[in-house]
């Protein structure tokens, strides 16, 4: 059975997620992809020992290898995946095209500076455009062609912007030969901020996370999620919630998390009497909360660290408390789906002894000890993350079973460039996105298309700009929707509306994370959906329904930013995340249909605005909804859970 769960995983991975597409057989060219993975690692471990080179010349490296690695990995075609026997001759010369034209900015380093005065020459012009056309391509390959596509319509926005005949959006067009250098050249476009920041701190982090891959860890956390949870009603899904949260703390990534815990849980949901749809979409939505957990995060995480000007610890201490609200909603509608179909715990002699679990494997917690306490005692995140895998290669030796040797240590150095592929091309293309708004002044022309479509109205702005994340993030990854959209939406919301810069960053994170589980385009859910063998869809509408407070909580702190602790005292915090998760229980009884006995559609109505009014962080209002839910409680506690009411919730639950 475990055998056939491994390969059904491998391939819902291939299926859904981009980034696992790649060559699985190139020949003798595995030895130099091999050389340029490790290579690359082992630059990013020296040079955040010993100090990063200019921003250019480290983007540089950083970009032309990867750039390199992805040609020679990636087939121009899903369909020859497995069926090329080797790397085909134009991608060798791709690969290495590639590499030149970004290790160009470090041969001519010196002249490249002086050309930003003097101006740029036509072998620079050409230099410009292929570097731009070959970022495209590998971002295509490696990540998927919508942010290709609007990438593109960037640039021909910025080329052609004298011929659009809507004035507010209306430019006077730049010329080829000024874009390109523009945006290659310059720190703006491909080697901005993204890419900077990948250089200097997301690989490592990302490498951090492929070593605790390659230790025990993730069984480790599956047995405490089950020894914590696994005894009480639906233990199960609570378990599934559990272990995708501590295993958000290592990954970034909604589909590979999806896979990677769900061929474990999804099948035991199932078995205790879940749907295939609820099983897929509570691995789903967990997973896709692995985004917005410290200490990890994903790696738009660093990228808004960079554009607020703070530091890291601030940004984790920030998503914290919407987090433990989004899991906790998660929780809640797994516990009021069993209680409605009965499903309960599982036998306390079949789970894991959670002391017993400490005493043997705590050890394997110390690498995520080290990253929080070396970055909330101040010290950078580059820092943090080679203290952090260090420690994990530590962690690794303790025991026999898990200890790495010389090949494996290369084959763990090669992996780390390999899953940094994906996220360095999108960074890179996102790049491209934002420098063409710096460049036409499209930041200030969409400013005025929100405030003229919310009438000036803070709600509707809001409103607006989480429609074009979700859209967005439906093609985009998350740290290129981010950038884009921390480019363009976030300073309009801290602009125009007076909004909490840290407020206005993370909302517009959230929602382009939550398009991983939102119908129609929700990779993550369909990848549940294909290990539970359920509906892709209604898996889908069931995981927004789990997540619900990832569509409310956003809100919240925008109009109360003490969520994200802006403005927060101990007290207030305390009461604020009080009420906030008594909310979360009346939001997630409404909409899965089941309090104290399976709910009528008009006490569902109470509940879902109950939980809101506790949500809001105002005493008066809170007070309010505390008394509509207890209300309701009393009211079905009193009243025999009959067939005739589970029949009836379950007509109007998907």
């Amino acid at each position: 059975m475990k055998n056939d769960q491994q390969v059904d995983a491998q391939a819902i991975l291939e299926k859904y997620d981009k980034e696992n597409q790649f060559r699985t057989q190139i020949g003798k060219w595995a030895w130099v992809v091999t050389f340029l993975g490790v290579a690359l690692t082992i630059f990013h471990l020296y040079t955040g020992y010993s100090g990063t080179l200019p921003t250019q010349k480290q983007g540089a490296i950083h970009l032309g290898t990867a750039l390199g690695i992805v040609f020679l990995l990636y087939p121009a075609k899903k369909a020859w995946m497995n069926t090329q026997k080797t790397v085909p001759w134009y991608d060798l010369i791709l690969a290495f095209t590639a590499m030149y034209v970004a290790y160009h900015k470090i041969i001519f380093f010196d002249s490249i500076l002086q050309s930003r005065i003097s101006g740029y020459s036509m072998p620079d012009v050409f230099i410009s455009i292929l570097g731009i056309l070959l970022v495209l391509e590998a971002t295509r390959r490696t990540v998927g062609l919508p942010i290709v596509i609007v990438a593109s319509t960037a640039i021909l926005y910025a080329v052609f912007g004298n011929y659009i005949p809507t004035q507010i959006l209306s430019h006077p067009g730049f010329s080829v030969e000024r874009l390109a250098p523009n945006l290659w050249f310059q720190e703006s476009g491909v080697f901005g901020t993204p890419i900077q920041i990948s250089a200097k701190f997301i690989y490592l982090f990302l490498f951090f996370g492929v070593i605790l891959v390659h230790t025990p860890i993730g069984k480790f956390f599956n047995d405490i999620a089950f020894a914590l949870t696994g005894r009480y009603t639906g233990g199960t899904a609570k378990a599934a919630v559990v272990a995708s949260a501590l295993q958000g703390t290592v990954s970034g990534s909604s589909v590979g998390n999806t896979v990677a815990s769900g061929s474990f849980t999804i099948p035991m949901m199932k078995k205790a009497g879940f749907t295939p749809e609820f099983a897929g979409a509570t691995e789903a939505s967990a997973s896709t909360g692995g985004q917005i957990m410290p200490p990890m995060m994903g790696a738009a995480a660093f990228i808004m660290m960079e554009y607020l000007g703070v530091s890291y610890a601030t940004i984790m201490l920030a998503a914290l408390v919407p987090a433990i609200l989004y899991f906790t909603g998660i929780f809640i509608g797994t516990h009021f789906e069993a209680k409605r179909l009965k499903i309960y715990g599982m036998p306390k002699d079949k789970l894991p002894i959670f002391k017993d679990l400490m005493i043997k494997n705590g050890y394997m917690l110390i690498p995520l000890v080290v990253i929080i306490g070396t970055i909330m005692i101040g010290y950078t995140p580059q820092r943090a993350a080679l203290y952090g895998i260090l420690s994990a290669f530590l962690v690794a030796y303790v025991r026999k079973e898990s200890r790495m040797n010389i090949r494996e240590i290369v084959n763990v150095l090669e992996q780390g460039a390999r899953v940094a592929l994906p996220v360095i091309a999108a960074v890179a293309t996102a790049g491209v996105i934002a420098g063409v708004v710096s460049i036409t002044g499209l930041g200030s022309k969409f400013a005025a298309g929100v405030i003229a479509l919310s009438s000036g109205h803070l709600i509707f702005a809001l409103f607006f700009t989480m429609i074009a994340c979700i859209v967005l993030g439906m093609g985009l990854p998350t740290t290129a929707n981010y950038v884009v959209t921390a480019t363009i939406a976030a300073p309009v919301l801290i602009n125009e509306f007076a909004v909490a810069p840290l407020a206005a960053h993370m909302f517009v994170f959230y929602f382009g994370i939550v398009a991983d589980i939102t119908p129609p385009v929700c990779l993550a859910a369909y990848a549940g959906a294909g290990i539970a063998k359920g509906n892709p869809f209604k898996t889908g509408v069931t995981a927004v329904k789990l997540a619900i407070a990832a569509f409310i909580i956003p809100y919240i702190f925008i109009y109360n930013p003490i969520l994200v602790l802006v403005d927060a005292t101990p007290l207030k915090l305390l009461l604020a995340v009080t009420t906030a998760i008594l909310g979360m229980i009346g939001v997630s009884s409404a909409v899965i249909g089941y309090f104290a006995r399976s709910s009528r559609i008009w006490e569902r109505v109470a509940l879902f605005g109950g939980g809101l009014m506790l949500i809001v962080p105002e005493l008066m209002t809170s007070a309010i909804g505390f008394v509509l839910l207890a209300a309701i409680w009393f009211i079905q506690s009193r009243r025999p859970d009959e067939a005739k009411d589970q029949l009836e919730s379950s007509a109007i639950t998907v």
